[in-house]
């Protein structure tokens, strides 16, 4: 596994989860502005700038995740990130479909920020719960160790 994705330990820094609250509370104003556009059309100039906060906001936080442990990709809630980007950009290219695409966006927002860690730790592709590479590989060890056993 590569250890620059996927490292050894979860990186850490101080106040990092302050960081990610506020991210995340500039992420929510600037889609919430974005909403201006997407649902009731109103003119560029009242929600560019909210966009551009919702977008590096967003971005932001994504390249946080990433840092920290690479395995955010694999999780269902890395993957939830992934397919609301995909909607955001069938929005862009079939713009009729921008009001279902952004309330598909908010609904999964919602659900995977409150639904259970088993939910979303989740690895759908290894069909394991693991909050960090370190966990999965811990994991893979036993898992191997017990079919060596055998």
């Amino acid at each position: 596994m590569n250890t620059w994705l996927f490292p050894l330990e979860k990186r850490e820094f101080a106040a990092k989860r302050h960081l990610l609250i506020g991210l995340r509370s500039l992420h929510l104003t600037g889609v919430a502005g974005y909403a201006g556009f997407l649902v009731f059309d109103l003119p560029s100039d009242q929600w560019l700038y909210l966009a551009l906060l919702g977008l590096i906001s967003g971005l932001l936080m994504f390249c946080i995740e990433l840092w920290s442990d690479g395995i955010f990709l694999l999780q269902m809630r890395g993957l939830g990130v992934l397919l609301k980007l995909v909607i955001f950009a069938l929005i862009l290219i079939y713009p009729a479909w921008r009001f279902e695409g952004f309330f598909s966006i908010v609904l999964l927002a919602g659900y995977f920020s409150h639904c259970p860690a088993k939910v979303r730790y989740y690895l759908p592709f290894s069909r394991v719960n693991a909050s960090s590479s370190a966990k999965l590989r811990e994991q893979q060890r036993v898992r191997a160790a017990a079919i060596t056993e055998r």
